[in-house]
């Protein structure tokens, strides 16, 4: 395809004598060889110990029948589970066994059954979400999937395994506790199911679900009254939840559990009216969205009619690689047709103009396809919501436990087991997640490709230039930049997008970026189902906003921002290119450990 036919008007940025850094070692460990459609066993699943059996997903070209089973059971595979949203049956069998496998025409991919986990003040007033309430929109009718590691709601509390008693002490906590009713007093979850197998069925072990669920459903009746000086109320605070666990007390799951909960929720969404999946986790990037089986299954939840809100990953301080941060959103964030989201540090107050950018939120575009992400970015530090008394985070990290005088009147020094701070992308995905259900109360007719176009058209673009961190444990400074890659099309607006009424035709699917060495430029990729760039309505500039698609000189890629013109870019020739955007590298600084590909952030930034 001709460049110029592909080039959507705004130019990312225009210089001739910048570079990406060359990533030479990455790009040697993880490049593939030819098109990664071409291969049927992905890269780390050659790696494994041929002989010893595995847990894998193999994806085929049609449902899976009775004649996929046996094809399985032929090359000494035993299937686990039923995959038929990915077209996929999840197996365990040996590596040379799925190389077997893999031969047959009916097979179309094979990769392990990898692990993910969690991404880890609800900042209502930031993104405007008082202005829904005032119009009577609190998410009613419409149910949200969280796919997490559980929900505890007050019916769970009586029925907590013995190792989460509400009256387990907590490290480091002064004085007694005080045990109001914890969680969400009236329940809203309609449905609960678990891929975990630790007998304690849906409930949340972790911790992260239930304060994933606070942040979007929450009712705030622990914090409300005469007696209290703040109330921690949810987006979306009579939003359903549909609760279906597949992380584990350790905050860890498996590819083939998130597909499953995922199917589960596309065969639910009739009955319980889902509208809204949640997916505050990730792992690394392995392969192409197009045949990663994660990303399969969140396409098929877009496909039938469903929003899929995604964190983009804490990553964005690794610079492992020498890029920044840039380049590590993770797996399913990469996909082009879900709603990635950023994390925004609130700094105390009400307001969003003097909100920045988190330096933990990870940075597009994505590994291997390029993808321009995150879409938005919304308040994920430091976020107050519900605590799940007992669970392994806050056993481990109780000095985020709320101390009751935070938001009651009064000397009262207790901690509070109501309530628990947490920071990262995982916490600004809910937030997004229950502006999309007022959103979808207010226009229940808009399809999941109009929710995010005017989710980010919406969006509030008023950013300064850079920011910076310093760390006050290991005294780095982190600078951020405010580009595309780094905030999307802008900060979450909910009034702006109940405000708007712009028809969109075609998809909203994520552009990719492209490199282009006659001109030393980088553009958006224009695509023809896409509405981006078909009209001034829709165009990039609309979208994104004009101050991020601008020449070397100004608030992108300024010669006095924060890298200036030797650091992330490069200071000559275009030799990096071809390591960033060629079309069988895989770059980025996504490592192919998945603990340090998502880490959980519990302090998060002052």
């Amino acid at each position: 395809m001709d460049a110029k036919d592909m080039r959507i008007k705004s130019v990312l940025f225009r210089n001739k004598r910048v570079k990406l850094v060359v990533l030479i070692t990455l790009v040697a460990a993880m490049a593939v060889s030819g098109s990664a459609k071409d291969k049927k066993l992905s890269a780390d699943l050659e790696d494994k110990n041929a002989s010893v059996a595995m847990d894998v997903i193999v994806q085929f070209t049609t449902v899976p029948s009775q004649k996929h089973y046996d094809k399985v059971s032929n090359h000494g595979g035993v299937v686990q589970r039923d995959l038929s949203v990915v077209k996929s049956l999840h197996v365990s069998m040996t590596p040379a066994q799925a190389a077997e496998l893999a031969k047959d025409p009916d097979v179309a991919y094979i990769s392990p059954d990898r692990e993910l986990k969690g991404h880890m003040n609800n900042a209502a007033q930031a993104v405007n979400a008082p202005y829904a309430w005032s119009l009577g929109l609190n998410g009613s009718n419409i149910a949200i999937a969280v796919i997490d590691s559980g929900i505890q709601d007050n019916t769970a509390v009586n029925s907590l395994p013995t190792s989460m008693s509400k009256s387990a002490p907590l490290a480091g906590i002064s004085g007694n506790v005080d045990l109001n009713v914890p969680l969400l007093t009236t329940s809203r979850v309609v449905y609960s199911q678990s891929w975990v197998n630790d007998g304690a069925g849906a409930l949340d072990m972790f911790g992260h679900g239930t304060h994933v669920a606070g942040i979007m459903a929450g009712d705030g009746a622990n914090s409300t009254g005469p007696q209290y000086t703040k109330t921690f109320r949810g987006i979306a605070p009579n939003v359903n939840l549909v609760n279906l666990r597949v992380l584990d007390s350790k905050g860890m799951g498996t590819d083939s559990g998130v597909i499953a909960a995922i199917q589960t929720a596309i065969q639910l969404k009739s009955k319980y009216n889902i509208r809204v999946i949640n997916l505050s986790l990730g792992r690394p990037v392995y392969e192409s969205y197009t045949v990663d089986p994660l990303c399969q299954a969140v396409e098929a939840a877009y496909r039938a009619g469903i929003v899929v809100v995604v964190a983009a990953g804490n990553e964005g301080r690794n610079n492992a690689q020498g890029n920044e941060g840039y380049g590590t959103i993770g797996v399913p964030a990469n996909d082009p047709y879900v709603i990635t989201v950023g994390a925004m540090r609130s700094m105390g107050t009400p307001g969003r103009a003097d909100d920045l950018i988190a330096t933990y939120s990870s940075k597009g575009p994505t590994a291997i396809d390029h993808v321009v992400k995150p879409d938005l970015v919304a308040p994920g530090n430091r976020q107050v919501s519900l605590s799940s008394w007992g669970t392994s985070l806050e056993l481990n990290y109780s000095s985020n436990v709320v101390p009751m005088d935070y938001y009651h009147l009064g000397n009262n020094s207790k901690a509070s087991s109501s309530y628990y701070i947490m920071s990262g992308t995982s916490m600004a995905a809910p937030v997004v997640s229950g502006a999309v259900a007022l959103l979808l109360q207010a226009h229940p007719g808009l399809t999941p490709d109009q929710v995010k176009a005017r989710l980010m058209k919406t969006a509030w673009k008023g950013f300064p230039t850079y920011s910076s961190y310093t760390d006050p444990v290991t005294g780095i400074t982190y600078t951020s930049q405010y580009d595309a890659f780094t905030v999307g099309a802008g900060y979450l607006d909910i009034q702006a997008a109940l405000n708007n009424n712009d028809a969109s035709v075609g998809t909203a699917k994520s552009p990719t970026a492209q490199y282009d060495p006659a001109t030393g430029s980088v553009y958006f990729v224009g695509d023809n189902s896409a509405m981006w760039g078909s009209s001034a309505m829709w165009g990039a500039s609309a979208v994104w906003g004009a101050n991020l698609f601008v020449g070397s000189q100004s608030a992108m890629w300024g010669s006095s921002a924060m890298w200036g013109s030797s650091a992330m870019w490069g200071s000559s020739s275009t030799q990096g290119f071809s390591a960033m955007w060629g079309s069988s590298a895989m770059w980025g600084c996504i490592s192919q450990n998945g603990s340090e590909a998502v880490s959980i952030r519990i302090d998060g930034e002052k």
